[in-house]
Protein backbone atom coordinates (compact mmCIF):
# COMPACT_ATOMS: atom_id res chain seq x y z
CA UNK A 1 0.00 0.00 0.00
CA UNK A 2 1.12 3.50 -0.77
CA UNK A 3 0.69 6.31 1.78
CA UNK A 4 -1.26 9.20 0.27
CA UNK A 5 -1.21 11.58 3.23
CA UNK A 6 -1.09 11.93 6.96
CA UNK A 7 -4.51 13.32 7.86
CA UNK A 8 -3.99 13.75 11.61
CA UNK A 9 -0.73 14.31 13.44
CA UNK A 10 -0.14 13.95 17.20
CA UNK A 11 -1.61 17.37 18.01
CA UNK A 12 -4.70 16.79 15.84
CA UNK A 13 -5.38 13.42 17.51
CA UNK A 14 -5.08 14.96 20.98
CA UNK A 15 -7.30 17.93 19.99
CA UNK A 16 -9.92 15.49 18.70
CA UNK A 17 -9.81 13.55 22.00
CA UNK A 18 -10.22 16.80 23.95
CA UNK A 19 -13.17 17.89 21.79
CA UNK A 20 -14.88 14.48 22.00
CA UNK A 21 -14.43 14.48 25.79
CA UNK A 22 -16.00 17.94 26.12
CA UNK A 23 -18.88 16.93 23.84
CA UNK A 24 -19.53 13.80 25.94
CA UNK A 25 -19.67 15.90 29.10
CA UNK A 26 -21.94 18.53 27.51
CA UNK A 27 -24.35 16.13 25.77
CA UNK A 28 -24.82 14.02 28.90
CA UNK A 29 -24.90 16.97 31.33
CA UNK A 30 -21.90 15.57 33.16
CA UNK A 31 -20.56 12.03 33.39
CA UNK A 32 -22.45 10.65 36.38
CA UNK A 33 -24.04 7.78 34.43
CA UNK A 34 -21.44 7.50 31.65
CA UNK A 35 -19.33 4.39 31.03
CA UNK A 36 -16.79 4.00 28.22
CA UNK A 37 -16.42 0.75 26.29
CA UNK A 38 -13.53 0.46 23.84
CA UNK A 39 -13.85 -1.82 20.84
CA UNK A 40 -10.71 -3.94 20.53
CA UNK A 41 -8.10 -3.16 19.36
CA UNK A 42 -7.57 0.58 18.96
CA UNK A 43 -10.88 1.61 20.51
CA UNK A 44 -9.50 0.54 23.89
CA UNK A 45 -6.58 3.01 24.06
CA UNK A 46 -8.85 5.72 22.62
CA UNK A 47 -11.33 5.05 25.43
CA UNK A 48 -8.46 5.34 27.94
CA UNK A 49 -7.43 8.66 26.40
CA UNK A 50 -11.00 9.97 26.68
CA UNK A 51 -11.26 8.67 30.25
CA UNK A 52 -8.04 10.52 31.18
CA UNK A 53 -9.23 13.76 29.54
CA UNK A 54 -12.64 13.57 31.27
CA UNK A 55 -10.83 13.10 34.60
CA UNK A 56 -8.75 16.23 33.87
CA UNK A 57 -11.88 18.24 33.06
CA UNK A 58 -14.43 16.87 35.55
CA UNK A 59 -12.27 15.22 38.22
CA UNK A 60 -14.27 11.99 37.78
CA UNK A 61 -12.94 8.53 36.96
CA UNK A 62 -15.38 7.18 34.39
CA UNK A 63 -15.66 3.36 34.34
CA UNK A 64 -14.02 1.79 31.32
CA UNK A 65 -14.37 -1.62 29.71
CA UNK A 66 -13.60 -3.35 26.44
CA UNK A 67 -15.42 -5.61 24.01
CA UNK A 68 -14.03 -8.18 21.63
CA UNK A 69 -16.43 -8.53 18.70
CA UNK A 70 -14.78 -11.58 17.12
CA UNK A 71 -17.63 -13.98 17.81
CA UNK A 72 -20.30 -11.38 16.96
CA UNK A 73 -19.07 -10.63 13.44
CA UNK A 74 -21.50 -11.31 10.61
CA UNK A 75 -18.63 -12.18 8.25
CA UNK A 76 -17.04 -14.88 10.41
CA UNK A 77 -16.76 -17.73 7.96
CA UNK A 78 -17.76 -21.24 8.90
CA UNK A 79 -14.31 -22.46 7.86
CA UNK A 80 -12.72 -20.31 10.58
CA UNK A 81 -13.16 -22.82 13.36
CA UNK A 82 -10.46 -21.27 15.57
CA UNK A 83 -10.95 -17.49 15.56
CA UNK A 84 -8.61 -15.61 17.91
CA UNK A 85 -10.73 -14.30 20.78
CA UNK A 86 -9.14 -11.91 23.25
CA UNK A 87 -12.25 -11.57 25.37
CA UNK A 88 -14.36 -8.73 26.58
CA UNK A 89 -13.92 -7.09 29.95
CA UNK A 90 -16.77 -5.13 31.45
CA UNK A 91 -16.40 -5.34 35.24
CA UNK A 92 -19.21 -2.95 36.13
CA UNK A 93 -22.98 -2.77 35.87
CA UNK A 94 -24.08 -1.22 32.56
CA UNK A 95 -27.81 -1.37 33.28
CA UNK A 96 -29.39 2.10 33.02
CA UNK A 97 -26.00 3.63 32.15
CA UNK A 98 -24.99 5.76 29.18
CA UNK A 99 -22.66 3.33 27.43
CA UNK A 100 -20.33 5.04 24.98
CA UNK A 101 -18.72 2.70 22.47
CA UNK A 102 -15.32 3.99 21.34
CA UNK A 103 -13.53 2.95 18.14
CA UNK A 104 -10.88 4.31 15.80
CA UNK A 105 -12.52 4.20 12.34
CA UNK A 106 -16.18 3.99 11.33
CA UNK A 107 -16.61 2.46 7.88
CA UNK A 108 -19.51 0.10 7.05
CA UNK A 109 -20.97 0.06 10.56
CA UNK A 110 -20.70 -3.71 10.93
CA UNK A 111 -18.11 -3.56 13.72
CA UNK A 112 -20.33 -1.21 15.70
CA UNK A 113 -23.36 -3.47 15.20
CA UNK A 114 -21.35 -6.42 16.50
CA UNK A 115 -20.12 -4.36 19.47
CA UNK A 116 -23.70 -3.39 20.36
CA UNK A 117 -24.66 -7.08 20.36
CA UNK A 118 -21.69 -7.86 22.62
CA UNK A 119 -22.57 -5.05 25.04
CA UNK A 120 -26.18 -6.22 25.29
CA UNK A 121 -24.89 -9.54 26.64
CA UNK A 122 -23.75 -7.58 29.74
CA UNK A 123 -27.02 -5.82 30.43
CA UNK A 124 -29.33 -3.13 29.13
CA UNK A 125 -27.84 0.35 29.01
CA UNK A 126 -30.18 3.35 29.11
CA UNK A 127 -28.61 4.44 25.82
CA UNK A 128 -25.65 3.48 23.66
CA UNK A 129 -23.67 6.31 22.07
CA UNK A 130 -20.77 6.09 19.63
CA UNK A 131 -17.46 7.97 19.71
CA UNK A 132 -15.24 7.61 16.63
CA UNK A 133 -11.83 9.12 15.88
CA UNK A 134 -12.31 8.95 12.07
CA UNK A 135 -15.57 8.59 10.13
CA UNK A 136 -14.72 7.58 6.57
CA UNK A 137 -18.24 7.00 5.22
CA UNK A 138 -19.50 4.04 3.13
CA UNK A 139 -22.09 2.85 5.67
CA UNK A 140 -23.85 -0.44 4.98
CA UNK A 141 -25.94 -0.25 8.16
CA UNK A 142 -27.92 2.70 9.57
CA UNK A 143 -25.32 3.65 12.18
CA UNK A 144 -24.36 7.23 12.97
CA UNK A 145 -21.69 8.38 15.42
CA UNK A 146 -22.55 10.78 18.24
CA UNK A 147 -18.97 12.07 18.54
CA UNK A 148 -16.49 12.33 15.66
CA UNK A 149 -12.86 13.40 15.75
CA UNK A 150 -12.62 13.91 11.98
CA UNK A 151 -14.77 13.17 8.93
CA UNK A 152 -12.65 11.89 6.04
CA UNK A 153 -14.46 11.11 2.79
CA UNK A 154 -12.71 8.15 1.19
CA UNK A 155 -12.97 5.86 -1.77
CA UNK A 156 -13.27 2.11 -1.30
CA UNK A 157 -9.70 1.84 -2.68
CA UNK A 158 -8.34 3.74 0.30
CA UNK A 159 -7.45 2.53 3.78
CA UNK A 160 -7.34 4.61 6.95
CA UNK A 161 -4.52 3.65 9.32
CA UNK A 162 -4.73 4.84 12.93
CA UNK A 163 -1.63 4.58 15.06
CA UNK A 164 -1.87 5.16 18.81
CA UNK A 165 0.95 5.63 21.27
CA UNK A 166 -0.18 2.81 23.58
CA UNK A 167 0.17 0.27 20.74
CA UNK A 168 2.31 1.90 18.04
CA UNK A 169 4.45 4.42 20.02
CA UNK A 170 2.95 7.33 18.03
CA UNK A 171 -0.40 9.10 17.62
CA UNK A 172 -1.35 9.78 14.00
CA UNK A 173 -3.79 8.90 11.24
CA UNK A 174 -2.80 8.28 7.61
CA UNK A 175 -4.63 7.41 4.44
CA UNK A 176 -3.28 4.78 2.06
CA UNK A 177 -4.10 3.72 -1.50
CA UNK A 178 -4.64 -0.04 -1.91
Amino acid sequence: MKEKAQIMDEKAVLRAITRISHEIIEKNKGVEDVVLIGIRTRGVPLARMIQKKIKEIEGVDVAIGQVDITLYRDDLSKEELDPVVHGSQIDFDINEKIAILVDDVLFTGRTVRAAMDAVMDYGRPMVIQLAILVDRGHRELPIRPDYVGKNVPTSRNEVISVQLEEIDDVNNVSIYEK
